[in-house]
């Protein structure tokens, strides 16, 4: 299966399909590599259709694209992919560890699974894979059937009676932590722990009104902190709050760096940046619109990137602290009429954006709540010198490389 070479409002750097005769395929996120330690190979999740919501019990695929060869290998079926994220399918230390979701379809219990992709050896783990640490001996994750109350697209698909309901801050709900050896999860730091630790007195009772729910868990590149996005839901109609947490690896120094009060002003995307000391961030902080933030992990220096660059999409900064990848949304200012949206390089030091690729990510049927547009989360590969992102330049899934090495040498 060879790969073709996209080429559509000229691509400022090669940019190739490596799923050619394949669709439905995404990669995982923007926050966690696609590509295989080796960069040899990359790892997709495939539903079975794109024109109607997953099922409970509907069956994807897990594959491997080879980079190198061009061939593409179906590794494993799953019941624990959604539409947004698949399986949540990622590497672990080597070539051989590949992690992913499945489902026990007799008790719709989520659970991570452990593939050799030589060998075809599998392993169920207790827990769940949601972000596996650099070293890859330790996967972070929130609970994947909790986060569809809060927003479809994100965890697994089980039937609505299999999905815990939370009241106030759960203290049976939080982080996860699930050993990659032994397979053994335990509660790392629960929802109530955070918000004790995080919220005044005078916030708890504002929140008893609603429940919190944790979203996203991220270790940073280091592995020694991670981060949680917190979501309080009213249990009436009303706005969703967001909080971004910080904590080290076993648990201690919890801090908010990122309140609901400045998420409300406008904002989205949280992401490591790479000293694992600060966290980017799409953020209104000044009211003149979305930019570029970084907060260290304690909450300290909330800054500005750049006053003029505007924000959008999943961002990414580059090791070299001035460069920041990002997409955007097709409901952003940024994107085009016609349904293409810009994959852009920022230099936020000198304010300036190459557009490296536009290309469609209009899907031509998104849901009922969104949960089936195409988001390009363009991610690195171990070298940063290539990323995956995802797009439907036909209206169909497939997933794309692009090379920026010549425009990092220039």
């Amino acid at each position: 299966m060879s790969a073709w070479r996209y080429g559509a409002f000229a691509p400022a750097v090669p940019v190739t399909c490596v799923t050619p005769e394949l669709f439905g395929a995404i990669h995982r996120f923007h926050d966690t590599s696609p590509f295989s330690p080796s960069g040899r190979y990359l790892a997709m999740t495939r539903f079975p259709a794109e024109e109607r919501l997953p099922q409970p019990g509907t069956v994807a695929e897990i594959l491997v694209a080879d980079l190198v060869t061009g061939g593409i290998s179906i590794v494993a079926e799953t019941r624990g992919a959604d539409t947004q994220l698949g399986a949540q399918v990622q590497w672990g230390a080597d070539d051989q560890s590949l992690y992913f979701n499945d489902v026990d379809f007799a008790t719709w219990r989520p659970f991570g699974v452990r593939a050799d992709f030589m060998t075809g050896a599998r392993r169920e783990l207790e827990g769940p894979v949601y972000c596996i640490s650099p070293d890859g001996t330790t996967s972070a994750s929130p609970c994947l059937r909790r986060t569809r109350r809060t927003q479809a697209g994100y965890g697994v698909v089980v039937p609505e009676p299999f999905i815990p309901r939370n009241r106030g801050a759960a203290t049976d709900d939080g982080v996860y932590l699930t050993d990659t050896g032994s397979g053994n999860c335990r509660l790392l730091v629960s929802i109530a722990d955070i918000v004790a630790a995080t919220f005044s007195a005078a916030e708890r009772a504002r929140f008893d009104a609603g429940a919190f729910y944790g979203f996203h868990a991220k270790w940073n590149p280091q592995g020694t902190r991670l981060m949680f996005v917190l979501r309080w839901l009213p249990h009436h109609p009303g706005p969703r709050l967001n909080n971004v947490i910080t904590m080290n690896a076993d648990g201690s120094g919890i801090a908010r760096p990122i309140t609901d009060r400045h998420w409300q002003r406008g904002g989205h995307h949280p992401n490591w940046c790479p000293d694992g000391e600060h966290v980017l961030m799409n953020l209104n902080l000044t009211g003149s619109g979305l930019r570029l933030v970084t907060v260290r992990h304690d909450g300290a220096d909330l800054r500005l990137l750049n006053a003029e660059l505007p924000a959008s999409g999943h961002p990414t900064m580059h090791p070299d602290g001035v460069h920041v990848l990002t997409d955007a949304y097709v409901s952003e200012p940024l994107a085009y009429a016609d349904g293409t949206t810009p994959i852009r390089w920022l230099d936020v030091a000198r304010g300036t954006e190459v557009e490296l690729v536009r290309i469609r990510t209009a899907a031509a049927f998104t849901g009922p709540n969104q949960e089936l547009r195409v988001d390009a989360h363009p991610a690195w590969d171990r070298s940063w010198r290539r990323f995956a992102f995802n797009a439907c330049p036909s209206g169909r899934r497939q997933v794309f490389v692009a090379d920026v090495s010549a425009l990092l040498a220039a």
